[in-house]
């Protein structure tokens, strides 16, 4: 029987929420302690827990079929992969960071000083796209504390809230990649592997619509129907039941998370009550 076989972090930032995200496709996968490899018991999917920096070379290679794993370490790693889809967790920024009293005014502030980093390939890149001359030295692991130790002059690591700079008496000056966790496969997968891949796509996307949108229900008065119905679009159009008191409709629709504040501030002002928000498990348009 084809299996689709997925590798996904064995520990670290991504690894619970890739999990998480599977289950919420409705794959059901059992990981115990120091598991290296599991099955799904309702869906033909084989999944592979490995180091992150590991899974575009399994991916190139045809030992897994697909990943989930950061966008920083796909363009860091520069293996021949498909990049199938953004999955909306995981996000961080890889950027450069100096001492707290370093007068940074510009990128050009880089030329001539010593880089610390886990990434060379990326801050080579934007080093030559910014025509500075600095020297990278690659390091692995614990790279804010290499100005302390006189290895380097500023660094250039993932940061997310910052606190670790901070602790480490260094201050961002220089977002050079937005990053978040992606959906990779191999570009030679054979028909059966592909086909399974794309009905895993569909749940994924089913999910990550649901979670940017909101279902609301509202009791409208039907003078003004017309002006609310035009705040809510919905998928198609909003569902509009009568309500037992004359006079009055239910309204149901979908509401993106991105203007659902401006949208029940306007409701209101159109006469909305009984407004009821609730969440959306899956969204398949």
């Amino acid at each position: 029987m084809t299996k689709l076989r997925v590798a996904i972090q064995k520990s670290g930032r991504l690894h619970d929420d890739s999990v998480k995200l599977l289950k919420e496709c409705g794959i059901d996968i059992h990981n115990g302690v120091n598991k290296l490899k599991t099955e799904a018991s309702n869906f033909p999917l084989e999944v592979f827990f490995l180091r992150d920096d590991d899974i575009p070379q399994y991916i190139e290679d045809g030992v897994a079929d697909a990943g989930i794993v950061g966008e920083n370490v796909v363009l860091e790693k520069q293996k021949q992969v498909n990049e199938v889809e953004k999955l909306g967790f995981g996000r961080c920024r890889l950027s450069v960071a100096v001492g707290k009293g370093f007068d940074y005014q510009s990128c050009k502030d880089l030329n001539g000083l010593r880089i610390a980093t886990s990434y060379p390939v990326i801050v080579k890149d934007f080093l030559g796209r910014n025509d500075i001359k600095a020297d990278i030295h690659e390091i692995s692991g614990s790279v804010e504390i290499a100005p302390g130790i006189g290895l380097s002059e500023a660094i250039c690591d993932l940061v997310s809230s910052g606190s670790t700079l901070f602790m480490n008496g260094l201050k961002e000056v220089e977002v050079i990649l937005n990053s978040e966790a992606m959906l990779i496969s191999n570009q030679n997968l054979s028909k059966g592997p592909e086909q399974l891949l794309q009905k895993l796509l569909f749940r994924i996307k089913a999910v990550k619509k649901a979670k940017n949108n909101k279902y609301i229900l509202l009791n409208a008065p039907n003078d003004k129907l017309d002006a609310i119905c035009k705040l809510l679009p919905g998928m198609k159009s909003p569902t509009v039941l009568p309500l037992a008191d004359e006079g009055w409709s239910s309204v149901h629709s979908v509401v993106n998370e991105n203007d659902f504040w401006d949208i029940i501030e306007n409701l209101k002002a159109n006469g909305a009550q009984g407004i009821l928000v609730v969440p959306i498990e899956k969204m398949i348009l």
